[in-house]
């Protein structure tokens, strides 16, 4: 063999010995992954978790309700994340979690005794105000104190809009597609608006059987269906809203509301212990105001974000304890959101009342109710200082979809979970307000 030959031959066998090295010291995280463990080990603890699930043989209580929870979130989130249309235009992962979960309940495919276990374990057991009581306190104390301070009531303007907006537009739409405005407005417009099932639609029947008369039942068939679609179509928009920031980097803060103030997140060392002071911080505050709303008219949820800002703008709270609390609320948000719109999808959407309602003039009206929320919101939130993206999303998709469940996944389809304070105050003190004003226009229609 010729010198060159020689010379060319050791080359060659030089590149192919580095390129396996290379090959054999790729990165973990070059790895298809899911939840951060690779997916042939995710795909065991998958395996796992339904064997024992469709055997009888899943613990009960928090582990078990967690563990599916957990699993098939994740796998929901992580295909919705990838597919081309699902993951540009409607909502991605979030939406596939909330609805592959709730279509298991409506076909059958989750055993009763788990979509019982995953009910208790999301109401009863608490894990959804477990899981807002981090993000509130978190973000609320990691935030700047200016931001609060340069809010101030100005928020409650965009609401406002968002409110002028949608019964407008949805009183337009309705009288053309042949709605009386009393059907919507009263059955459509305002049950959305009102801040979720709990805090909105059941007190809203009431108050409805006061005025007009029949069973608060009756009026909870009607209220349901229109609160379900508008959160549909909320996630779906909120996605669509993060798709027009990202195109018109004018329109948007990238998860900041106000203009003219740029904040820059501090690098944090994470620590456990501190983390353990956060949970409690959390728990704290939640209990606190849970403990005044039974004497003030107020929603838990509303009594806390005020008893949080307060602390936060008086600077009275120990830094471990902020550092802490905003290290807890992003551990919560990073590792179980998908596991908690699992349990919202099993919970609190009901699959059959969404399809009932899919009427072509139906759907025109409640989507008119949200692109009109969006609209008025992001007018009069850039005329205040806010950003439309971010004033859009928080007083006007918040103030659109149902109560805490839809801001979480709201949220997370605009990948702005660090506006969560705001969406309470849309969802909470706004859901109060529309009661109110439900209370003073219902007289008009009767």
């Amino acid at each position: 063999m010729s010198n060159a030959a020689r010379s060319y031959a050791n080359e060659e066998l030089s590149n192919r010995t580095i390129e396996t090295k290379k090959v054999r010291s790729l990165p973990l995280n070059n790895q298809v992954s899911i939840f951060n463990i690779p997916i042939v080990w995710f795909c065991i603890f998958t395996a796992i978790t339904l064997i024992s699930m469709y055997t009888g043989n899943l613990p009960g209580g928090m582990i078990g309700s967690l563990l599916v929870m957990i699993v098939l979130g994740e796998l929901f989130g992580w295909v919705g994340d990838r597919l081309p249309i699902v993951k540009t235009y409607l909502g991605g992962g979030a939406i596939i979690a909330i609805f592959g979960s709730a279509y298991m309940v409506y076909s059958g495919l989750l055993p009763e005794t788990i979509t019982t276990s995953v009910t208790d374990f999301m109401k009863s057991g608490g894990f959804l105000s477990f899981y807002i009581a981090a993000l509130i306190t978190g973000s609320i104390l990691g935030m700047n104190s200016k931001i609060l301070l340069k809010v101030g009531l100005r928020y409650f303007l965009p609401i406002g809009g968002a409110v002028l907006g949608a019964v407008a537009i949805t009183g337009l739409i309705g009288y053309l597609v042949g709605f009386t405005l009393q059907e919507a407005v009263l059955v459509i417009a305002m049950p959305i608006l009102g801040g979720g099932m709990g805090a909105g639609a059941v007190p809203m029947s009431q108050i409805y059987s006061e005025l007009l008369g029949n069973d608060p039942s009756y009026y909870i068939s009607m209220l349901v269906p229109a609160l379900a679609l508008g959160n549909v179509f909320a996630i779906v928009l909120a996605s669509i809203l993060d798709k027009i920031g990202n195109k018109y980097p004018a329109l948007s803060g990238n998860g900041q509301l106000i203009k003219g103030f740029q904040y820059k997140k501090p690098d944090l060392q994470y620590d456990i212990q501190k983390m353990g002071a956060g949970l409690l911080a959390a728990l704290t505050f939640f209990t606190l105001g849970t403990l005044l709303g039974a004497i003030i008219p107020l929603h838990p949820y509303a009594i806390m974000i005020i008893l949080v800002a307060v602390a936060k703008v008086a600077n009275i709270m120990p830094s471990p304890v902020i550092e802490g609390a905003s290290q807890w609320y992003q551990f919560v948000a990073k590792n179980w959101t998908f596991a908690l719109l699992f349990g919202i999808g099993v919970a609190y959407t009901d699959l059959g009342t969404v399809l009932e309602a899919l009427t072509l003039q139906y759907i025109l009206t409640v989507f008119g109710v949200i692109v009109g929320a969006i609209i008025g919101a992001g007018l009069l939130g850039k005329l205040v200082g806010f950003y439309p993206i971010e004033a859009a999303i928080t007083a006007g998709l918040c103030m659109a979809n149902m109560g805490g469940t839809g801001d979480v996944a709201v949220l997370s389809a605009s990948r702005r979970m660090e506006l969560m304070p705001f969406a309470q105050i849309s969802s909470r003190l706004g859901g109060a307000l529309i009661l109110l004003l439900a209370g003073l226009i219902i007289p008009l229609f009767v």
